[in-house]
Protein backbone atom coordinates (compact mmCIF):
# COMPACT_ATOMS: atom_id res chain seq x y z
CA UNK A 1 0.00 0.00 0.00
CA UNK A 2 2.96 2.41 1.21
CA UNK A 3 4.57 1.91 -2.05
CA UNK A 4 1.75 2.64 -4.65
CA UNK A 5 1.35 5.82 -2.50
CA UNK A 6 5.28 6.29 -3.09
CA UNK A 7 4.72 5.67 -6.89
CA UNK A 8 1.39 7.57 -7.24
CA UNK A 9 3.68 10.49 -5.57
CA UNK A 10 6.51 10.07 -7.57
CA UNK A 11 4.10 9.85 -10.69
CA UNK A 12 2.88 13.15 -9.88
CA UNK A 13 5.37 14.98 -8.94
CA UNK A 14 6.78 14.14 -12.72
CA UNK A 15 3.93 15.35 -14.09
CA UNK A 16 4.07 18.63 -11.99
CA UNK A 17 7.50 19.61 -12.85
CA UNK A 18 6.87 18.77 -16.54
CA UNK A 19 3.57 20.43 -16.70
CA UNK A 20 6.14 23.51 -15.08
CA UNK A 21 8.81 23.10 -17.81
CA UNK A 22 5.81 22.90 -20.76
CA UNK A 23 4.40 26.09 -19.20
CA UNK A 24 7.61 28.09 -18.80
CA UNK A 25 8.35 26.88 -22.77
CA UNK A 26 5.28 28.28 -24.17
CA UNK A 27 5.55 31.50 -22.04
CA UNK A 28 9.14 31.83 -22.83
CA UNK A 29 9.74 31.14 -25.84
CA UNK A 30 6.51 30.58 -27.73
CA UNK A 31 4.54 33.38 -26.44
CA UNK A 32 7.22 36.10 -26.08
CA UNK A 33 7.83 35.74 -29.31
CA UNK A 34 4.56 35.14 -31.00
CA UNK A 35 5.55 31.41 -32.32
CA UNK A 36 2.92 29.76 -33.91
CA UNK A 37 2.28 26.75 -31.65
CA UNK A 38 0.27 23.95 -32.65
CA UNK A 39 -2.51 21.57 -30.81
CA UNK A 40 -5.20 23.55 -28.63
CA UNK A 41 -2.65 25.78 -27.57
CA UNK A 42 -2.23 27.40 -30.82
CA UNK A 43 -5.98 27.10 -31.27
CA UNK A 44 -6.11 28.63 -28.08
CA UNK A 45 -3.65 31.62 -29.38
CA UNK A 46 -5.87 32.08 -32.43
CA UNK A 47 -8.94 32.74 -30.71
CA UNK A 48 -7.46 34.82 -27.89
CA UNK A 49 -6.36 37.11 -30.53
CA UNK A 50 -10.08 37.79 -31.44
CA UNK A 51 -11.29 37.27 -28.47
CA UNK A 52 -8.93 39.15 -25.74
CA UNK A 53 -10.38 38.70 -22.72
CA UNK A 54 -10.24 34.37 -23.29
CA UNK A 55 -7.33 33.26 -21.23
CA UNK A 56 -4.99 30.97 -23.16
CA UNK A 57 -4.72 28.70 -20.55
CA UNK A 58 -8.52 28.33 -19.42
CA UNK A 59 -9.45 28.14 -23.28
CA UNK A 60 -7.06 24.86 -23.94
CA UNK A 61 -8.69 23.48 -20.62
CA UNK A 62 -12.26 24.18 -22.12
CA UNK A 63 -11.54 22.40 -25.47
CA UNK A 64 -9.52 19.48 -24.36
CA UNK A 65 -13.16 18.19 -22.28
CA UNK A 66 -14.78 16.32 -25.53
CA UNK A 67 -11.26 14.68 -26.06
CA UNK A 68 -10.99 13.64 -22.52
CA UNK A 69 -13.99 12.14 -22.77
CA UNK A 70 -13.10 10.11 -25.58
CA UNK A 71 -9.81 9.07 -24.14
CA UNK A 72 -11.46 7.67 -20.72
CA UNK A 73 -13.77 5.39 -23.83
CA UNK A 74 -10.53 3.74 -25.09
CA UNK A 75 -7.84 3.71 -22.54
CA UNK A 76 -9.82 4.05 -19.34
CA UNK A 77 -10.07 6.16 -16.39
CA UNK A 78 -6.58 6.03 -15.74
CA UNK A 79 -5.80 8.56 -18.38
CA UNK A 80 -8.62 11.22 -17.25
CA UNK A 81 -7.03 11.77 -13.86
CA UNK A 82 -3.59 11.92 -15.04
CA UNK A 83 -4.62 14.20 -18.46
CA UNK A 84 -7.34 16.01 -15.96
CA UNK A 85 -4.58 16.91 -13.82
CA UNK A 86 -2.03 17.68 -16.31
CA UNK A 87 -4.26 19.93 -18.08
CA UNK A 88 -5.36 21.94 -15.27
CA UNK A 89 -1.93 22.40 -13.75
CA UNK A 90 -0.54 23.23 -17.06
CA UNK A 91 -3.02 26.04 -18.18
CA UNK A 92 -2.82 27.78 -14.50
CA UNK A 93 0.69 27.49 -14.83
CA UNK A 94 0.81 29.25 -18.04
CA UNK A 95 -1.64 31.82 -16.77
CA UNK A 96 0.30 32.09 -13.64
CA UNK A 97 3.24 32.94 -15.22
CA UNK A 98 2.17 35.13 -18.13
CA UNK A 99 0.51 37.45 -14.92
CA UNK A 100 3.70 37.52 -13.04
CA UNK A 101 6.45 37.66 -15.44
CA UNK A 102 6.42 39.16 -19.28
CA UNK A 103 9.10 37.58 -21.23
CA UNK A 104 10.98 40.13 -23.35
CA UNK A 105 11.70 38.61 -26.91
CA UNK A 106 14.42 37.19 -28.57
CA UNK A 107 16.17 35.67 -31.47
CA UNK A 108 13.31 33.17 -33.33
CA UNK A 109 15.65 30.81 -34.16
CA UNK A 110 16.94 30.66 -31.04
CA UNK A 111 13.45 30.96 -29.49
CA UNK A 112 12.41 27.94 -31.56
CA UNK A 113 15.52 25.42 -31.14
CA UNK A 114 15.25 25.63 -27.18
CA UNK A 115 11.33 26.13 -27.03
CA UNK A 116 11.20 22.96 -29.10
CA UNK A 117 13.47 21.08 -26.92
CA UNK A 118 12.05 21.63 -23.73
CA UNK A 119 8.15 21.39 -24.62
CA UNK A 120 9.32 17.96 -26.73
CA UNK A 121 10.79 17.04 -23.19
CA UNK A 122 7.88 18.18 -20.78
CA UNK A 123 5.70 16.13 -22.95
CA UNK A 124 7.60 12.94 -23.44
CA UNK A 125 7.86 12.71 -19.90
CA UNK A 126 3.95 12.97 -19.15
CA UNK A 127 3.45 10.82 -21.95
CA UNK A 128 5.71 8.26 -19.70
CA UNK A 129 3.54 8.52 -16.49
CA UNK A 130 0.28 8.17 -18.95
CA UNK A 131 -0.88 11.80 -18.64
CA UNK A 132 -0.57 14.25 -21.21
CA UNK A 133 -1.40 18.43 -22.04
CA UNK A 134 -4.82 17.37 -24.11
CA UNK A 135 -5.20 18.46 -27.52
CA UNK A 136 -2.32 17.52 -29.88
CA UNK A 137 -1.00 14.85 -27.43
CA UNK A 138 -4.02 12.98 -26.35
CA UNK A 139 -5.51 13.61 -30.31
CA UNK A 140 -2.26 11.37 -31.16
CA UNK A 141 -2.35 8.75 -28.42
CA UNK A 142 -5.51 8.22 -29.83
CA UNK A 143 -4.57 7.85 -33.38
CA UNK A 144 -1.80 5.66 -32.31
CA UNK A 145 -4.68 3.05 -32.36
CA UNK A 146 -5.29 3.33 -36.15
CA UNK A 147 -1.30 4.07 -36.92
CA UNK A 148 0.60 1.72 -35.12
CA UNK A 149 3.33 2.13 -37.03
CA UNK A 150 3.77 5.81 -36.75
CA UNK A 151 6.21 7.30 -33.57
CA UNK A 152 3.99 9.46 -30.88
CA UNK A 153 5.89 12.45 -31.60
CA UNK A 154 5.27 12.21 -35.51
CA UNK A 155 1.68 11.78 -35.13
CA UNK A 156 2.00 14.88 -33.08
CA UNK A 157 3.86 16.84 -35.83
CA UNK A 158 1.35 16.05 -38.42
CA UNK A 159 -1.56 17.22 -36.26
CA UNK A 160 0.58 20.69 -34.77
CA UNK A 161 1.38 21.50 -38.37
CA UNK A 162 -2.03 21.61 -39.17
CA UNK A 163 -2.37 23.98 -36.86
CA UNK A 164 0.28 26.37 -37.28
CA UNK A 165 -1.06 26.46 -41.12
CA UNK A 166 -4.06 27.81 -39.19
CA UNK A 167 -2.38 30.46 -37.60
CA UNK A 168 -0.18 31.45 -40.49
CA UNK A 169 -3.67 32.54 -42.12
CA UNK A 170 -4.99 34.18 -39.16
CA UNK A 171 -1.97 36.28 -37.58
CA UNK A 172 -0.58 36.35 -41.54
CA UNK A 173 2.85 36.25 -40.46
CA UNK A 174 4.55 33.41 -42.58
CA UNK A 175 8.14 33.91 -41.35
CA UNK A 176 6.64 32.94 -37.39
CA UNK A 177 4.50 30.12 -38.69
CA UNK A 178 7.83 28.50 -40.18
CA UNK A 179 9.50 29.30 -37.07
CA UNK A 180 6.64 27.49 -35.75
CA UNK A 181 7.30 24.52 -37.80
CA UNK A 182 10.79 23.85 -36.86
CA UNK A 183 9.88 24.49 -33.16
CA UNK A 184 7.51 21.63 -33.32
CA UNK A 185 9.66 18.96 -35.62
CA UNK A 186 12.23 19.67 -33.04
CA UNK A 187 9.93 18.86 -30.06
CA UNK A 188 8.40 15.72 -31.89
CA UNK A 189 12.19 14.83 -31.54
CA UNK A 190 13.07 15.40 -28.24
CA UNK A 191 9.78 13.70 -27.50
CA UNK A 192 10.55 10.70 -29.15
CA UNK A 193 14.08 10.48 -27.29
CA UNK A 194 12.13 10.77 -23.98
CA UNK A 195 9.46 8.48 -24.65
CA UNK A 196 11.21 5.67 -27.05
CA UNK A 197 15.04 5.94 -25.56
CA UNK A 198 14.14 5.47 -22.10
CA UNK A 199 14.07 1.67 -23.06
CA UNK A 200 16.47 1.67 -25.11
CA UNK A 201 19.32 -1.44 -24.77
CA UNK A 202 22.19 -2.68 -26.60
CA UNK A 203 23.07 -5.97 -28.61
CA UNK A 204 25.94 -7.81 -27.87
CA UNK A 205 26.62 -10.43 -30.88
CA UNK A 206 29.28 -12.91 -29.21
CA UNK A 207 31.60 -15.10 -31.66
CA UNK A 208 33.88 -17.38 -29.11
CA UNK A 209 35.28 -20.92 -29.10
CA UNK A 210 34.77 -20.28 -25.19
CA UNK A 211 30.96 -19.33 -25.59
CA UNK A 212 29.89 -21.97 -23.11
CA UNK A 213 31.75 -19.91 -20.68
CA UNK A 214 30.88 -16.86 -21.26
CA UNK A 215 27.43 -18.41 -21.03
CA UNK A 216 27.37 -19.25 -17.64
CA UNK A 217 28.97 -15.79 -16.91
CA UNK A 218 26.45 -14.34 -18.58
CA UNK A 219 23.88 -15.92 -16.36
CA UNK A 220 25.25 -15.13 -13.42
CA UNK A 221 24.60 -11.28 -14.21
CA UNK A 222 21.12 -12.19 -14.92
CA UNK A 223 22.02 -11.79 -18.86
CA UNK A 224 19.83 -14.14 -20.90
CA UNK A 225 21.67 -14.86 -24.37
CA UNK A 226 20.24 -17.53 -27.53
CA UNK A 227 23.02 -19.32 -28.95
CA UNK A 228 22.96 -19.52 -32.44
CA UNK A 229 25.02 -21.52 -34.98
CA UNK A 230 27.31 -19.89 -37.28
CA UNK A 231 30.56 -21.16 -39.48
CA UNK A 232 33.49 -18.63 -40.51
CA UNK A 233 33.57 -17.84 -43.65
CA UNK A 234 37.69 -18.19 -44.03
CA UNK A 235 38.31 -21.52 -41.69
CA UNK A 236 34.81 -23.47 -42.52
CA UNK A 237 34.66 -23.90 -38.63
CA UNK A 238 31.31 -23.97 -36.72
CA UNK A 239 31.28 -21.51 -34.00
CA UNK A 240 28.69 -20.47 -31.81
CA UNK A 241 27.03 -16.55 -31.67
CA UNK A 242 25.61 -15.48 -28.51
CA UNK A 243 23.17 -12.79 -28.88
CA UNK A 244 22.69 -11.08 -25.69
CA UNK A 245 20.51 -8.20 -25.12
CA UNK A 246 21.61 -5.96 -22.61
CA UNK A 247 21.02 -2.43 -20.32
CA UNK A 248 23.72 0.06 -21.07
CA UNK A 249 25.69 -0.02 -18.00
CA UNK A 250 25.80 -3.76 -18.53
CA UNK A 251 27.97 -3.55 -22.27
CA UNK A 252 31.79 -2.82 -20.77
CA UNK A 253 31.20 -5.85 -18.17
CA UNK A 254 30.15 -8.31 -20.80
CA UNK A 255 33.43 -6.65 -23.48
CA UNK A 256 35.83 -7.96 -20.14
CA UNK A 257 34.36 -11.08 -19.75
CA UNK A 258 34.29 -11.98 -23.21
CA UNK A 259 37.94 -11.06 -23.23
CA UNK A 260 39.03 -12.72 -20.41
CA UNK A 261 37.70 -15.98 -21.08
CA UNK A 262 38.69 -15.52 -24.72
CA UNK A 263 40.95 -12.62 -25.72
CA UNK A 264 40.58 -13.86 -29.65
CA UNK A 265 36.70 -13.33 -29.14
CA UNK A 266 34.30 -11.32 -31.29
CA UNK A 267 32.32 -8.57 -29.76
CA UNK A 268 30.21 -6.74 -31.92
CA UNK A 269 27.70 -4.39 -30.50
CA UNK A 270 25.19 -2.22 -31.74
CA UNK A 271 22.07 -0.32 -30.30
CA UNK A 272 18.88 -1.57 -30.28
CA UNK A 273 16.35 1.23 -30.10
CA UNK A 274 13.61 -0.95 -28.16
CA UNK A 275 13.57 -4.44 -26.58
CA UNK A 276 10.16 -6.00 -25.74
CA UNK A 277 10.20 -9.21 -23.45
CA UNK A 278 10.85 -10.47 -20.00
CA UNK A 279 13.95 -7.73 -18.23
CA UNK A 280 12.55 -5.06 -20.82
CA UNK A 281 9.11 -3.77 -21.67
CA UNK A 282 5.81 -5.08 -22.26
CA UNK A 283 3.81 -4.59 -25.38
CA UNK A 284 0.68 -3.83 -25.11
CA UNK A 285 -2.53 -1.71 -27.29
CA UNK A 286 -1.96 1.58 -25.52
CA UNK A 287 1.73 0.91 -25.39
CA UNK A 288 3.19 4.25 -27.04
Amino acid sequence: MKSNFLKILKDYTIITLSCLLYAFAFNCFFDANNLAMGGFTGIAQVINRFIPFFPIGTTVFVMNVPLMIMGVKKQGWSILFASVYAVFVSSLMIDGINMLFTFPSTEPLLACIYGGVLLGVSLGLMMLKNATTGGTELAARLLKYIFPSISIGKLCLFIDIAVICIYALTFRSLDNALYGIIAMYISSIAMDMVVYGSVNAKLAYIISDKSDDITKKLMDMELGATIISGKGAFTGNTKNVLLCAARPNKIARIKTIVMQLDPKGFVIVTDAKEVLGEGFGEYSEDSL
